[in-house]
């Protein structure tokens, strides 16, 4: 098979995709990536299944289900993986690039304006409006995540377990995440129905009998030992050695150093998008490291979330902060440029790596019921870490002040009463109602919800 060009199975039947046509169309996807995972995750299948026949709905929710167990943002890893379908190596790295390439300029360029006017009162009411839309859309993750995840008594259990040893007892995400693994894979193996798979994808259509490749897979798509070799040490070599070279040239305890080991780790623990894994960046970079304060969090939330690209870009954002306030004789704006920008890339190289690496190998195992266990265990711990996170920032949003408690093996902030915001409890409510009782968009939450922070601070409420 070429390496630029591929048949396509579907009503196209014939017609060669070319690269410089991929490239219009994985643009396209790009600038529609709003929404978070689900919503990226529907414009591809729209795009891609629907409308260009380019992949099988059977080979698509393969592809999504294996994304889905792999740490970092599923839709990207998704984009990667049918880029490297189509297209080989070339076609995975255009898919998954130009997938983060809108989110990386947009949130940089606020970045930008949030170091340099962060404290003036305009740009303040517009981010305390974000805070509590912000806010109501974690909310509705937990509810949509929830009524796909949590189908039986098993799956409750396992949120909630995953829920209070996350909030309560502080149990790093990773642990929670590689536990309810094992627990998935082995009772899937066991046979027990409550671990069977379900579905995913934008139209929640069952997979299609056909597939793009028919029974034969492509030469590129077959697994080879010495060429998966050859992959792992090349994308290694990018993630690992700038690592090594920083740590070795700057030291541990200098801010690039800590940016790229910090991250580099997070690399491999974000399973579960950005909602499951914020808390675990906030724990370290607000509480450990003193990067950024809890409420910059949730402007950095914001940010991605009113971005195209994966809702982990807000990582750029946590980078930029961090070396824009310890810049080690750089301009501070210089500084924070790059600290964005090694955030960005010790995060995503590794999407690569686990796409290029593993993909020739996951092909050959469709419907492993233990791979299935593990993703629906994996989900449903989810859901618990994502109620911890909503939780964690509404505590944030809606008090001045919280009492840490760490008594009897607990450890968990407690809300001061007293310290409660009004106008903050009055807007988050407002757009929650809007999104659970009238439905409204979530980009028109956000705009909503910055006018009236706006507007708040005009009347002098902020």
């Amino acid at each position: 098979m070429d390496a630029s060009m591929t048949e396509v199975a579907g009503d196209d039947a014939g017609h060669r995709i070319s690269l410089g046509e991929a490239f219009r169309v994985w643009l396209r996807v790009a600038c529609l990536s709003f929404g978070g995972p689900a919503g990226q995750i529907a414009v591809m299948h729209r795009i891609l299944v629907e409308e260009k026949h380019w992949i099988s709905e059977h080979r698509f929710l393969h592809a999504l289900n294996y994304c889905m167990l792999l740490p970092g943002p599923e839709a990207q890893q998704l984009a990667t993986y049918i880029g490297w379908l189509l297209h080989r190596t070339a076609g995975g790295i255009m898919a998954g690039g130009l997938f983060i390439l809108p989110g990386i300029i947009a949130i940089m360029g606020l970045s930008y304006i949030y170091a340099a006017y962060g404290n003036v009162g305009f740009v303040e009411a517009l981010f305390f409006g974000l805070k509590a839309a912000v806010l109501a859309i974690v909310i509705q993750a937990v509810v949509r995540v929830g009524k796909r995840a949590l189908r039986n008594n098993i799956m409750i259990a396992l949120a909630g377990i995953a829920f209070v040893a996350i909030f309560f007892f502080g149990v790093p995400f990773p642990i929670i995440i590689i536990a309810a693994g094992v627990i998935g894979y082995l009772g899937a193996r066991s046979g027990r129905p409550e671990f069977a798979a379900t579905e995913h994808g934008g139209s929640g259509k069952k997979a299609a009998v056909d597939s793009l490749f028919g029974d034969e897979l492509p030469e590129h798509v077959r697994p080879s030992l010495p060429r998966a070799l050859r992959v792992g040490a090349f994308w290694l070599s990018l993630w690992l050695v700038p690592v090594a070279a920083l740590l070795i040239g700057l030291g541990e305890a200098n801010v690039f150093s800590q940016i790229a080991l910090f991250f580099s780790k997070m690399a491999l623990v974000t399973f579960g998008g950005a909602y499951a894994v914020l808390a675990y960046v906030a724990q370290q970079a607000v509480e450990h490291y003193h990067w950024v304060q809890p409420r910059e969090m949730l402007d950095g939330l914001g940010m991605a979330e009113t971005t195209p690209g994966p809702l982990i870009m807000v990582l750029q954002f946590v980078g930029f902060m961090a070396a824009f306030r310890d810049p080690n004789g750089l301009s501070p704006m210089l500084a924070g440029t790059l600290g964005g920008l090694l955030a960005t890339w010790v995060t995503f190289t590794p999407c690569f790596l686990w796409i290029f690496l593993g993909g020739p190998f996951i092909e050959t195992l469709r419907g492993n019921k233990g791979l299935a266990g593990a993703l629906t265990a994996i989900t449903a711990a989810v859901v618990g870490v994502i109620l911890n996170l909503s939780i964690w920032f509404a505590l944030h949003t809606l008090f001045r002040q919280t009492m840490p408690v760490h008594s009897l093996g607990l450890s968990f902030d407690m809300p001061v009463p007293s310290s409660v915001d009004i106008p903050a409890l009055i807007l988050s409510i407002a757009a929650a109602t809007a999104i659970f009782r009238f439905n409204v968009g979530m980009l028109w939450v956000l705009a909503g919800s910055c006018l009236a922070g706006i507007a708040a601070r005009m009347v002098g409420l902020i």
